[in-house]
């Protein structure tokens, strides 16, 4: 017995000073984005470069390489080139869903006002012109197969700003949350085009587009499947169970999923993969239907069994680990902790990942580095939906689950 009592106060304050650690990494993180007034870069921003964005002639191949130019180039050119820090909406919705776990986790008010601060922010910063509420990007966008302008919304950002309203919602009991949880489905019903294949439909990336690509249609089936959980509008449970039929039945031999499948888009990575397995089981958990249980079992295994380091290092792609990206990172911590009622290792393995990169990715500053190229290749643009915004949520998550 006195073995016994030794050993549980031995974990008792193991798991103490790991909480410590992870606060310690949220509180340099917190301290820098209120510093820089919640701005930052985006991956994806080179085409707000007013230097050299009238050089493209706005074509596709010219764009391509100014935005994929600053993107990938291991410095940041961003303040050479005129693109400043912004706010974003998605960086916005996953700062909101950060800040209600540590408000959930320690009590103290000032993480509810900073939640509530980033979705009134949200309310008040929605694209216009459409049947609900939906949000995009605050710069111009060009894909592999469609030219996106500033403003237009995405399935992935609507969908991922309105899950942290229905958080919003769960924690504070604020109607106005679940209303614009609500508003956000019907965008997603009566601007966003669902195509019809076998069994099942997919929800495209963009109003107005035929984009079919895997974490968007799930994600916009997740949101729609969770906001039926509160209303039970049986129209939103509906597309849910069909778009989430399409990924599916793409679903490959192994358990994974192409990003899409257009031949351009036949790769499968850590993070996209992610957000496929979160949206299932928030299907499951929404609806209590289990017809994707084995695809969701299928998957995680797959997903878990691919992508990780004896280490904890994350790895991006299926087939090789690096670069070693940021986002990637803080996926993997999200969707680990959400898997904990699931799978017993998870925790300890996302406790891993985290550990990893607070030592290898994060800035005395308390930002965290876009990429890591190799132990001497370091990209250190301090981005903020892709690794601030997602780092703080995903870090309070595991921070709560302790």
């Amino acid at each position: 017995m006195v073995g016994m009592t030794a050993f549980a106060g031995e974990e008792t304050r193991q798991r103490s000073v790991l909480k410590d650690q992870l606060y310690e990494s949220i509180n340099r993180l917190f301290n820098w984005l209120e510093e820089n007034g919640y701005r930052g870069y985006d991956t994806f921003d080179g085409l707000n470069a007013t230097f050299l964005r009238p050089l493209t002639f706005e074509t596709k191949l010219l764009r391509t390489v100014l935005q994929q130019g600053v993107r990938r180039f291991p410095l940041n050119t961003r303040p050479l080139l005129g693109i400043k820090k912004s706010r974003s909406t998605k960086g916005m919705g996953f700062l909101a869903r950060g800040f209600l776990r540590l408000y959930q986790a320690t009590g103290d008010p000032v993480w509810r006002d900073k939640a509530e601060f980033a979705l009134q922010w949200l309310i008040a910063n929605q694209s216009k012109g459409y049947s609900g509420a939906c949000w995009g990007n605050h710069f111009d966008y060009q894909s592999r197969g469609f030219y996106l302008p500033k403003g237009v919304p995405t399935i992935v950002w609507t969908s991922l700003i309105g899950h942290a309203f229905l958080d919003g919602y769960e924690h504070l009991k604020k109607e106005e949350y679940l209303q614009t949880a609500v508003s956000a489905c019907e965008h997603i019903l009566h601007d966003i085009d669902s195509y019809p294949y076998g069994e099942g439909v997919c929800i495209s990336y963009v109003p107005g587009l035929d984009s079919k690509v895997h974490n968007a249609n799930t994600l916009g089936a997740s949101l729609l499947a969770r906001t039926y959980f509160h209303t039970q509008n049986p129209g939103y449970r509906e597309l849910a169970q069909k778009a989430l039929q399409y990924t599916a039945q793409y679903q490959r031999q192994d358990g994974s999923w192409y990003y899409g499948e257009k031949a351009n888009n036949h790769w499968i990575d850590n993070f996209h993969t992610g957000y496929v397995l979160d949206c299932f089981k928030h299907y499951y958990k929404s609806t209590r239907d289990e017809r994707f249980q084995a695809t969701l079992d299928k998957g995680y295994k797959y997903w878990k069994q691919t992508f990780f380091l004896p280490d904890g290092t994350p790895r991006y792609y299926s087939h090789k680990t690096l670069p070693i990206d940021i986002q990637c990172c803080s996926q993997a911590i999200d969707t680990l902790v959400f898997f904990s009622d699931y799978d017993p290792e998870s925790v300890p393995l996302a406790t891993k990942v985290a550990l990893w990169t607070i030592e290898h990715m994060q800035h005395p500053t308390g930002y965290f580095y876009y990429r890591r190229y190799c132990r001497w290749l370091v990209n250190k643009t301090p981005t903020l939906h892709w690794g601030q915004a997602t780092m703080l949520c995903a870090l309070a998550g595991l921070y709560k689950s302790l």
